[in-house]
Protein backbone atom coordinates (compact mmCIF):
# COMPACT_ATOMS: atom_id res chain seq x y z
CA UNK A 1 0.00 0.00 0.00
CA UNK A 2 2.77 2.44 0.80
CA UNK A 3 6.49 2.59 -0.15
CA UNK A 4 9.32 2.05 2.10
CA UNK A 5 9.80 5.52 2.19
CA UNK A 6 6.74 6.67 3.56
CA UNK A 7 7.52 4.42 6.46
CA UNK A 8 10.86 5.32 7.23
CA UNK A 9 9.28 8.85 7.34
CA UNK A 10 6.71 7.44 10.05
CA UNK A 11 9.46 5.38 12.13
CA UNK A 12 11.64 8.70 12.17
CA UNK A 13 8.59 10.42 13.30
CA UNK A 14 8.24 7.88 15.94
CA UNK A 15 11.55 8.01 17.20
CA UNK A 16 12.14 11.85 17.55
CA UNK A 17 8.53 11.74 19.93
CA UNK A 18 11.11 9.11 22.21
CA UNK A 19 13.85 10.85 22.07
CA UNK A 20 11.80 13.79 23.75
CA UNK A 21 10.19 11.36 26.39
CA UNK A 22 14.31 9.85 26.46
CA UNK A 23 12.61 6.40 25.92
CA UNK A 24 14.86 3.86 24.48
CA UNK A 25 11.62 1.22 23.18
CA UNK A 26 8.51 1.84 21.84
CA UNK A 27 5.69 -0.17 22.92
CA UNK A 28 2.93 -0.13 19.90
CA UNK A 29 -0.46 -2.09 20.94
CA UNK A 30 -3.37 -0.01 19.48
CA UNK A 31 -4.75 -0.86 16.32
CA UNK A 32 -4.19 2.19 14.22
CA UNK A 33 -1.11 2.91 15.04
CA UNK A 34 0.20 -0.56 14.80
CA UNK A 35 -0.81 -0.19 10.71
CA UNK A 36 0.41 2.76 10.57
CA UNK A 37 3.52 2.18 11.97
CA UNK A 38 4.19 -1.56 11.19
CA UNK A 39 1.58 -1.86 7.90
CA UNK A 40 0.10 -4.93 9.67
CA UNK A 41 -2.70 -4.94 12.42
CA UNK A 42 -4.65 -7.67 13.58
CA UNK A 43 -7.74 -7.37 16.19
CA UNK A 44 -6.68 -7.82 19.80
CA UNK A 45 -8.43 -11.37 20.64
CA UNK A 46 -5.44 -11.82 22.36
CA UNK A 47 -2.80 -9.10 23.63
CA UNK A 48 -0.40 -8.08 21.03
CA UNK A 49 2.35 -5.70 20.34
CA UNK A 50 4.71 -4.44 18.00
CA UNK A 51 8.62 -2.38 19.68
CA UNK A 52 10.19 0.09 18.01
CA UNK A 53 14.05 0.74 19.27
CA UNK A 54 15.74 4.45 19.25
CA UNK A 55 18.18 2.51 17.03
CA UNK A 56 18.08 -1.32 16.14
CA UNK A 57 15.38 -2.93 14.18
CA UNK A 58 11.81 -3.63 15.15
CA UNK A 59 9.94 -6.58 15.84
CA UNK A 60 6.36 -8.08 16.31
CA UNK A 61 4.69 -10.37 18.96
CA UNK A 62 1.55 -11.90 18.52
CA UNK A 63 -0.07 -15.06 18.24
CA UNK A 64 1.44 -17.73 16.37
CA UNK A 65 -1.78 -17.77 13.50
CA UNK A 66 -1.28 -14.62 12.89
CA UNK A 67 2.46 -14.71 12.47
CA UNK A 68 2.61 -15.42 8.25
CA UNK A 69 -0.40 -12.42 7.15
CA UNK A 70 1.86 -10.40 9.79
CA UNK A 71 5.17 -10.90 7.80
CA UNK A 72 3.07 -10.82 4.22
CA UNK A 73 1.96 -7.18 5.36
CA UNK A 74 4.99 -5.44 7.19
CA UNK A 75 8.30 -4.60 6.82
CA UNK A 76 9.67 -5.58 10.07
CA UNK A 77 11.00 -9.33 9.55
CA UNK A 78 11.65 -10.24 12.83
CA UNK A 79 8.51 -11.48 13.70
CA UNK A 80 7.73 -13.87 17.25
CA UNK A 81 4.79 -16.14 17.24
CA UNK A 82 3.07 -17.48 20.43
CA UNK A 83 1.25 -20.16 21.15
CA UNK A 84 -2.67 -19.84 22.05
CA UNK A 85 -1.98 -21.70 25.49
CA UNK A 86 0.61 -19.05 26.75
CA UNK A 87 -0.17 -15.92 28.34
CA UNK A 88 0.18 -13.00 25.93
CA UNK A 89 1.28 -10.39 28.34
CA UNK A 90 4.36 -13.04 29.54
CA UNK A 91 5.27 -13.70 25.48
CA UNK A 92 5.48 -10.10 24.96
CA UNK A 93 7.09 -9.35 28.09
CA UNK A 94 9.62 -12.41 27.35
CA UNK A 95 10.29 -10.81 23.62
CA UNK A 96 11.27 -7.56 25.01
CA UNK A 97 14.07 -9.74 28.02
CA UNK A 98 15.21 -11.81 24.63
CA UNK A 99 15.96 -8.64 22.74
CA UNK A 100 18.19 -7.04 25.76
CA UNK A 101 15.17 -4.67 26.35
CA UNK A 102 14.30 -5.69 30.16
CA UNK A 103 15.94 -2.58 31.96
CA UNK A 104 14.90 -0.04 29.08
CA UNK A 105 12.99 3.15 29.08
CA UNK A 106 9.89 1.62 27.77
CA UNK A 107 7.62 4.55 26.14
CA UNK A 108 4.10 3.72 25.41
CA UNK A 109 0.63 5.64 24.87
CA UNK A 110 -1.61 5.66 28.20
CA UNK A 111 -4.46 6.26 26.10
CA UNK A 112 -4.04 3.08 23.99
CA UNK A 113 -7.22 1.38 24.63
CA UNK A 114 -5.47 -1.86 24.26
CA UNK A 115 -3.29 -1.39 27.32
CA UNK A 116 -5.66 -1.99 29.89
CA UNK A 117 -4.92 -1.62 33.79
CA UNK A 118 -4.55 -5.47 33.99
CA UNK A 119 -2.26 -5.65 30.81
CA UNK A 120 -0.17 -2.44 32.36
CA UNK A 121 0.39 -4.34 36.25
CA UNK A 122 0.59 -7.69 34.31
CA UNK A 123 3.95 -5.95 32.35
CA UNK A 124 4.91 -4.48 35.45
CA UNK A 125 5.05 -7.38 37.21
CA UNK A 126 6.61 -9.77 34.82
CA UNK A 127 8.83 -6.44 33.98
CA UNK A 128 10.45 -4.95 37.45
CA UNK A 129 13.65 -3.65 35.78
CA UNK A 130 12.07 -1.40 33.23
CA UNK A 131 10.56 1.99 33.43
CA UNK A 132 7.62 2.97 31.79
CA UNK A 133 7.68 6.12 30.56
CA UNK A 134 3.75 7.57 29.67
CA UNK A 135 3.22 8.65 26.14
CA UNK A 136 -0.47 9.56 26.58
CA UNK A 137 -2.14 10.47 22.95
CA UNK A 138 1.00 9.04 20.97
CA UNK A 139 -1.09 6.82 18.92
CA UNK A 140 -3.32 9.91 17.20
CA UNK A 141 -1.14 12.38 17.85
CA UNK A 142 1.87 10.71 15.27
CA UNK A 143 -0.88 10.63 12.88
CA UNK A 144 -2.77 13.88 13.08
CA UNK A 145 -0.85 15.22 9.57
CA UNK A 146 -1.30 12.92 6.32
CA UNK A 147 1.23 12.42 3.99
CA UNK A 148 0.79 13.02 0.38
CA UNK A 149 0.53 9.20 0.23
CA UNK A 150 -1.92 8.58 2.77
CA UNK A 151 -4.25 11.78 1.01
CA UNK A 152 -3.88 9.50 -2.08
CA UNK A 153 -6.05 7.30 -0.67
CA UNK A 154 -8.30 9.13 1.70
CA UNK A 155 -8.55 10.48 -1.86
CA UNK A 156 -9.61 6.95 -3.11
CA UNK A 157 -12.36 5.91 -0.31
CA UNK A 158 -13.81 9.54 -1.05
CA UNK A 159 -14.40 8.72 -5.00
CA UNK A 160 -16.36 5.53 -3.73
CA UNK A 161 -18.23 7.56 -1.63
CA UNK A 162 -19.34 10.07 -4.48
CA UNK A 163 -20.37 6.82 -6.31
CA UNK A 164 -22.46 5.28 -4.10
CA UNK A 165 -24.39 8.32 -2.62
CA UNK A 166 -24.60 9.15 -6.11
CA UNK A 167 -25.92 5.69 -7.43
CA UNK A 168 -29.15 5.77 -4.33
CA UNK A 169 -29.97 9.16 -5.29
CA UNK A 170 -30.52 7.96 -8.97
CA UNK A 171 -32.39 5.41 -7.83
CA UNK A 172 -34.76 6.96 -4.80
CA UNK A 173 -38.23 6.39 -5.18
CA UNK A 174 -41.42 6.26 -3.40
CA UNK A 175 -41.26 2.64 -0.89
CA UNK A 176 -37.54 2.61 -1.22
CA UNK A 177 -36.32 1.29 2.40
CA UNK A 178 -33.71 2.46 4.29
CA UNK A 179 -31.86 -1.14 3.63
CA UNK A 180 -32.60 -1.07 -0.32
CA UNK A 181 -30.35 2.24 0.29
CA UNK A 182 -27.74 0.63 2.41
CA UNK A 183 -27.56 -2.61 -0.09
CA UNK A 184 -26.88 0.24 -3.23
CA UNK A 185 -23.88 1.35 -1.23
CA UNK A 186 -22.51 -1.73 0.18
CA UNK A 187 -22.97 -3.19 -2.96
CA UNK A 188 -20.73 0.24 -4.66
CA UNK A 189 -18.40 0.01 -1.99
CA UNK A 190 -16.89 -3.74 -2.71
CA UNK A 191 -17.12 -3.44 -6.74
CA UNK A 192 -14.83 -0.04 -6.20
CA UNK A 193 -12.68 -1.63 -3.77
CA UNK A 194 -13.39 -0.74 -0.75
CA UNK A 195 -12.37 -3.10 2.16
CA UNK A 196 -15.72 -3.86 3.33
CA UNK A 197 -19.03 -3.26 2.71
CA UNK A 198 -20.06 -1.32 6.04
CA UNK A 199 -21.67 1.91 4.97
CA UNK A 200 -22.77 3.79 8.14
CA UNK A 201 -25.62 5.27 8.96
CA UNK A 202 -28.62 5.40 6.88
CA UNK A 203 -31.76 6.69 8.42
CA UNK A 204 -35.47 8.24 7.91
CA UNK A 205 -34.81 11.73 9.35
CA UNK A 206 -36.68 13.44 11.66
CA UNK A 207 -36.71 16.45 14.18
CA UNK A 208 -33.60 19.11 14.23
CA UNK A 209 -30.15 16.45 14.28
CA UNK A 210 -31.38 13.80 16.94
CA UNK A 211 -30.93 11.86 13.53
CA UNK A 212 -27.76 11.64 13.24
CA UNK A 213 -26.92 8.53 15.01
CA UNK A 214 -30.31 6.93 14.56
CA UNK A 215 -30.24 3.41 15.04
CA UNK A 216 -30.86 1.25 11.59
CA UNK A 217 -33.49 -0.60 11.18
CA UNK A 218 -35.98 -0.82 7.70
CA UNK A 219 -37.67 1.83 6.95
CA UNK A 220 -39.84 2.82 3.79
CA UNK A 221 -39.22 6.03 2.46
CA UNK A 222 -42.34 8.14 0.89
CA UNK A 223 -42.95 11.21 -1.12
CA UNK A 224 -41.31 13.89 1.03
CA UNK A 225 -39.41 11.89 3.60
CA UNK A 226 -35.95 12.96 3.75
CA UNK A 227 -33.48 10.03 3.33
CA UNK A 228 -29.96 10.74 5.75
CA UNK A 229 -27.20 9.15 4.10
CA UNK A 230 -23.78 9.03 5.73
CA UNK A 231 -21.10 6.81 4.02
CA UNK A 232 -18.01 5.76 5.29
CA UNK A 233 -15.94 3.78 2.61
CA UNK A 234 -12.46 2.43 3.73
CA UNK A 235 -9.37 1.86 1.26
CA UNK A 236 -6.41 0.17 3.18
CA UNK A 237 -7.97 1.12 6.17
CA UNK A 238 -8.10 4.50 5.01
CA UNK A 239 -11.70 6.23 5.82
CA UNK A 240 -13.30 9.23 4.22
CA UNK A 241 -16.62 10.10 4.99
CA UNK A 242 -19.84 11.90 3.43
CA UNK A 243 -23.56 12.78 4.59
CA UNK A 244 -25.94 14.27 2.37
CA UNK A 245 -29.51 14.03 2.72
CA UNK A 246 -31.73 12.72 -0.30
CA UNK A 247 -35.23 13.41 -0.75
CA UNK A 248 -38.18 11.36 -2.75
CA UNK A 249 -39.61 13.84 -4.69
CA UNK A 250 -39.29 17.88 -4.75
CA UNK A 251 -38.27 19.59 -1.45
CA UNK A 252 -40.18 22.21 -0.01
CA UNK A 253 -38.74 25.66 -0.14
CA UNK A 254 -38.20 26.22 3.35
CA UNK A 255 -35.94 22.72 3.51
CA UNK A 256 -33.81 24.11 0.23
CA UNK A 257 -33.14 27.33 1.97
CA UNK A 258 -32.07 25.27 5.69
CA UNK A 259 -29.56 23.37 2.88
CA UNK A 260 -28.56 26.27 0.73
CA UNK A 261 -27.73 28.22 4.34
CA UNK A 262 -25.76 24.98 5.59
CA UNK A 263 -24.22 24.39 2.57
CA UNK A 264 -23.02 28.55 2.42
CA UNK A 265 -21.77 27.51 5.99
CA UNK A 266 -20.12 25.12 5.82
CA UNK A 267 -18.39 26.15 2.47
CA UNK A 268 -16.66 28.98 4.33
CA UNK A 269 -15.47 26.74 6.94
CA UNK A 270 -13.98 24.81 4.18
CA UNK A 271 -12.37 28.22 2.90
CA UNK A 272 -11.01 28.76 6.85
CA UNK A 273 -9.50 25.49 6.80
CA UNK A 274 -5.72 27.07 6.31
CA UNK A 275 -2.38 26.49 8.17
CA UNK A 276 -2.05 28.11 10.85
CA UNK A 277 -6.16 28.89 11.46
CA UNK A 278 -7.42 28.21 15.01
CA UNK A 279 -9.78 25.65 15.09
CA UNK A 280 -12.50 26.96 17.39
CA UNK A 281 -12.50 29.71 14.81
CA UNK A 282 -13.18 27.46 11.89
CA UNK A 283 -16.12 25.62 14.52
CA UNK A 284 -17.29 29.04 15.22
CA UNK A 285 -18.55 30.04 11.46
CA UNK A 286 -20.99 26.85 11.53
CA UNK A 287 -21.82 26.98 14.82
CA UNK A 288 -22.78 30.60 15.51
CA UNK A 289 -23.91 30.69 11.83
CA UNK A 290 -26.67 28.18 11.82
CA UNK A 291 -27.77 29.50 15.71
CA UNK A 292 -27.79 33.46 13.97
CA UNK A 293 -30.06 31.86 10.72
CA UNK A 294 -32.34 30.02 13.64
CA UNK A 295 -31.29 26.86 12.09
CA UNK A 296 -30.94 25.13 15.42
CA UNK A 297 -31.96 26.08 19.47
CA UNK A 298 -28.86 24.78 20.21
CA UNK A 299 -25.38 23.41 18.84
CA UNK A 300 -24.01 21.05 21.17
CA UNK A 301 -21.82 18.39 18.85
CA UNK A 302 -18.36 19.24 17.21
CA UNK A 303 -18.48 20.48 13.67
CA UNK A 304 -15.78 18.28 12.63
CA UNK A 305 -13.26 15.48 13.60
CA UNK A 306 -10.35 13.80 12.92
CA UNK A 307 -10.33 11.52 9.83
CA UNK A 308 -7.32 8.65 8.92
CA UNK A 309 -6.94 4.98 9.99
CA UNK A 310 -9.81 2.79 11.12
CA UNK A 311 -8.97 -0.74 12.31
CA UNK A 312 -10.69 -2.91 14.83
CA UNK A 313 -11.33 -0.89 18.19
CA UNK A 314 -13.77 -0.06 20.13
CA UNK A 315 -14.16 3.67 18.82
CA UNK A 316 -15.76 4.30 15.62
CA UNK A 317 -14.56 7.55 15.19
CA UNK A 318 -11.54 9.33 15.96
CA UNK A 319 -12.25 12.35 18.37
CA UNK A 320 -8.77 12.89 19.16
CA UNK A 321 -8.87 16.60 17.09
CA UNK A 322 -12.07 17.76 17.12
CA UNK A 323 -13.88 21.97 16.34
CA UNK A 324 -15.51 23.09 19.52
CA UNK A 325 -15.66 26.21 20.72
CA UNK A 326 -12.76 24.70 23.42
CA UNK A 327 -10.33 23.85 20.64
CA UNK A 328 -7.71 26.61 21.20
CA UNK A 329 -4.93 24.96 18.54
CA UNK A 330 -3.84 25.71 15.34
CA UNK A 331 -4.41 23.46 12.09
CA UNK A 332 -1.60 21.77 9.98
CA UNK A 333 -1.19 21.90 6.37
CA UNK A 334 -2.22 17.93 5.94
CA UNK A 335 -4.64 17.07 8.79
CA UNK A 336 -7.66 15.66 7.15
CA UNK A 337 -10.94 16.15 9.01
CA UNK A 338 -14.69 15.38 8.33
CA UNK A 339 -17.04 18.24 8.96
CA UNK A 340 -20.00 17.92 9.21
CA UNK A 341 -23.24 19.98 9.54
CA UNK A 342 -26.83 18.99 10.56
CA UNK A 343 -29.97 20.78 10.82
CA UNK A 344 -34.00 20.20 10.28
CA UNK A 345 -33.46 16.68 9.53
CA UNK A 346 -30.70 17.73 6.79
CA UNK A 347 -26.85 16.46 7.21
CA UNK A 348 -23.82 17.73 4.70
CA UNK A 349 -20.67 16.25 5.05
CA UNK A 350 -17.19 16.20 3.51
CA UNK A 351 -14.04 15.20 3.66
CA UNK A 352 -11.70 17.86 4.21
CA UNK A 353 -8.31 18.33 3.59
CA UNK A 354 -6.09 21.21 5.15
CA UNK A 355 -3.82 23.25 2.63
CA UNK A 356 -1.47 26.15 2.83
CA UNK A 357 -4.48 28.79 1.79
CA UNK A 358 -7.45 27.28 2.67
CA UNK A 359 -9.38 23.22 2.64
CA UNK A 360 -9.68 20.90 -0.31
CA UNK A 361 -12.68 18.42 -0.27
CA UNK A 362 -11.54 15.01 -1.07
CA UNK A 363 -15.47 13.66 -1.38
CA UNK A 364 -16.39 15.96 -4.43
CA UNK A 365 -20.64 15.39 -4.96
CA UNK A 366 -22.96 17.59 -5.89
CA UNK A 367 -23.74 19.61 -2.62
CA UNK A 368 -27.50 20.28 -2.50
CA UNK A 369 -30.56 18.15 -1.22
CA UNK A 370 -30.61 15.49 -4.08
Amino acid sequence: MFSRAEYDRRIALARDAMASSSANLLLVDSGELLAWLTGYTVSETMYRAAFLPREGDAWFCLRALDEAPCREKSWITDVTGFADTEEAQAAVATSIRDHAFGKARIGLDTNSYSLSAATFIRLSQLLPEATFVPMPGLSDSLRWVKSAEEIAVLAQASKIADKAMAAIASQAKPGMTTRDAAAIASGVFLREGADTGEVGPVVKASGSHEFLHGVFKTEAIEEGDVLHVELIPRVGNYGARMMRPIVVGTPSAELTAAAEKLVELQDRQIAAMKRGAIASDVDAIMRQGALDAGLRPVYENVTAYTLGLYTRTPRTSDFSGVFLPTSDWPLEEGMVFHLYATARGLGFSETVVVGKDGGARLTRGQRRIL
